[in-house]
Parts: structure tokens; C-alpha cells; sequence
């Protein structure tokens, strides 16, 4: 018997067969009639054309594939395809977003806060101390912590987070096989702990300078926030930045002094509106509803007596389960059309049953 992962790999394995391209075939066929499917059945899926169909028929290594199995198998690694209940659900309004992903780690993926914290790899002492106290405010949030493992700011709120208790997932440039920079091995193994390693690309995979976009994709998707704290005008940390605003993601940026070249791009972010100024993280939880009430909310009684429609129901029935979703994935949960989620919602929080956070974001009340 076929093991459940070979077509899944092999579809991500397809050269001119990018996640986009993917998505659109899965849209319409299953990961194996993809690759058994007739031809010209292929062909008539709008988006994808000769070329890529050629590609797929011209595929033959089924040994690479079986190979990564086995790499899965022995080191326990959690494959997640965009199907699975584990796979981050945030990405899937990302247009983008990879149809497997590779994770070593205990955390949950689709936890309620998920902040991404990114920034220059030659950071300032400035830099440090933001970093620092950021995480440090973080502390009793409950938040899980992404960032790219590099080093500089990333590697910073990863030994931090580790440091005060909170989990913080590293997402890689390339495959689980290794560690790059190999200085953070022993850093990256106690992640695997507390939070967890996460990555597109299969073993082998080296960590080559046109990965890092696309990791950077997840870093910003995987989250309901992104932090800039530190970097140039050109820094990585800036296509982050647009990618988070490309997926209608808040953004947030520490200001530094007008002189300070590590802080350009920062104020640059800021100064163009692509980015809130942020002061702590204080701030950040406030701003993100995060912060827990300091009196408790007063049930009225005429809240017993609530009627909800059928459309109603099935948005609180999906906050039940899922704590806090935002307007793309109720919609996408749901099955109900964008308008009757838009009305079902407005209902909603008039009625005080639910409330709207940042980003578009709702949660019971």
C-alpha cells in the first residue's frame, strides 16, 4: 500500500509547480489523481497549463520522496498538509501559503496569540534592550513567539522567550536536516522543547538566498502580528513587514533616533504608515485585546434569552472551538457566503455576544 505522504511530497517536489499552482490543482483533484489523472484533464484547470502539466508527467523520483518519508519516520517529524486540523489555519489566507510544511516541536500552531518578532542581524545594544523587554512583557500572555532563527534580533527573542518561559517557534530557510547558523544547535534542539522548528523545504535543501523570502512569508502569515525591531531601509526584516501588510496582518515598528542607520527602516515603516509605532508590549496587548480585563464582565440576564439565527449559531459555534478566528476564516468554516458571515457577525456584536479585535479578529464575549 501507496504510504499517505508520497503524492503530498512529491506535488511540493514538481519543478514550475509552485504553493500557488498547487493550491489550484487541489481545488480540483486529490495529491495522487494529480499525478494519475489523464492529461487533458489536466490541462483543462484554468491557471495551470502545458507546461506544468509536463512537468508533473515527466516527474519520476519517487525515491527522492520515499527518502524524506523515511527522514520523517526516524526523527519524528510532524508533516502537515494545508487539509490536516494541525496545519496553521492563518496561513490559509495566504495566498501563497505552502501545501506541506515540516515541524519538530509541542507547540500549538494555531494557538489564539501568535506574535512574529523580526529584525536586523547586526543589531544595536538599543536593539537588545527593546528585544528584552518586549519578550519581558510578554511573559504572562500566553503568546507564542515566531521568528527565523537567524542571527541578531531573531536569535535574541528566541533565547529570551526560552528564558522566560513562553514557547517560540523558529522557522527555517531550509530543510530539518539542519541547522544554519550551525552556533544556534543547541538553542534550536531546547526550541524543539518549547515551541518548535518549522519548514517548507524537505532535507537537503540548502539555505540559499532566494529561501529566505519565501520563509519570511511564513514568519508574517503564521502570525497575528509582526514586530519590527531593528533594521535598515533594505533589511529582510522589511519584506516581512510588507508581507505581513500584504495579508491584511497588523504590523508594528519600534521607532529608533532620526540618525541611527539601524533604525531606518523602522521609521521609514512608520513615517509611511505601514506600520504602528510601537513603545513596549504593553502597548502591544493592548492594542491586540490581549490584556486581560480587570473586572470582570457583569452578565446581564437578558443574555439568557438571546435567539440566535442558524447563520449566528455556526459563527459562535466556531469561536467555541477555535477561541478567537478572523472574518476570512469563519467564512471559510463556516460554509456561509462573505455577506451572510458579514450580517451574522454585525448581528453578533450588537447583541454583545461577540467582540472585534485588531486585524479583523472576533472572540466570544
Amino acid at each position: 500500500m501507496e504510504h499517505p505522504l508520497l503524492y503530498r511530497i512529491a506535488l511540493t517536489l514538481v519543478p514550475n509547480i509552485g504553493p500557488v499552482v498547487a493550491r489550484l490543482l487541489l481545488q480540483h483533484l486529490s495529491p495522487e489523481e494529480i499525478f494519475t489523472e489523464k492529461k487533458a484533464l489536466l490541462e483543462r484547470i484554468e491557471g495551470v497549463g502545458k507546461l506544468r502539466v509536463d512537468s508533473i508527467r515527466r516527474f519520476k523520483d519517487f525515491a527522492r520522496v520515499e527518502a524524506e518519508i523515511a527522514f520523517i519516520e526516524k526523527h519524528r517529524v510532524t508533516p502537515l498538509f494545508l487539509t490536516d486540523t494541525g496545519y496553521p489555519q492563518r496561513l490559509l489566507n495566504c495566498y501563497d501559503a505552502p501545501v506541506l510544511l515540516y515541524y519538530k516541536g509541542n507547540a500549538d500552531l494555531n494557538q489564539p496569540r501568535i506574535i512574529a518578532v523580526v529584525g536586523s542581524r547586526s543589531h544595536t545594544e538599543y536593539g537588545k534592550l527593546v528585544c528584552e523587554r518586549l519578550v519581558d512583557d510578554l511573559r504572562d500572555s500566553g503568546a507564542l513567539v515566531i521568528s527565523g532563527l537567524a542571527y541578531g534580533i531573531d536569535s535574541l527573542v528566541h533565547r529570551h522567550s526560552l528564558k522566560a518561559k513562553l514557547q517560540t517557534v523558529g522557522v527555517l530557510a531550509h530543510g530539518l536536516d539542519k541547522i544554519y547558523p550551525a552556533d544556534h544547535f543547541a538553542m534550536a534542539r531546547e526550541m524543539t522543547g518549547q515551541g518548535g522548528l518549522l519548514t517548507e523545504f524537505v532535507t537537503g535543501t540548502q539555505p540559499d538566498r532566494h529561501h529566505f523570502p519565501s520563509r519570511n512569508r511564513i514568519v508574517a502569515g503564521i502570525s497575528d502580528a509582526t514586530v519590527v525591531v531593528e533594521t535598515e531601509v533594505k533589511g529582510g526584516s522589511m519584506i516581512t513587514a510588507e508581507l505581513a501588510n500584504g495579508y491584511h496582518k497588523d504590523v508594528f515598528a519600534f521607532p529608533g533616533r532620526t540618525l541611527d542607520k539601524k533604525s531606518s527602516g523602522c521609521n521609514c515603516l512608520i513615517r509611511t504608515n505601514r506600520a504602528q509605532l510601537l513603545t513596549d508590549g504593553k502597548q502591544l496587548l493592548e492594542t491586540m485585546g490581549w490584556e486581560p480585563s480587570k473586572k470582570p464582565v457583569k452578565k446581564q440576564a437578558r443574555e439568557l434569552f438571546i435567539e440566535l439565527s442558524a447563520e449566528e449559531q455556526a459563527i459562535v459555534t466556531l469561536l467555541q472551538e477555535r477561541q478567537q478566528a478572523d472574518i476570512d476564516e469563519l467564512h471559510l468554516r463556516s460554509g456561509l457566503s462573505s455577506s451572510r458571515v458579514a450580517v451574522a457577525v454585525l448581528n453578533l456584536e450588537m447583541q454583545q455576544v461577540i467582540q472585534a479585535l485588531p486585524g479583523k479578529v472576533y472572540q466570544l464575549l
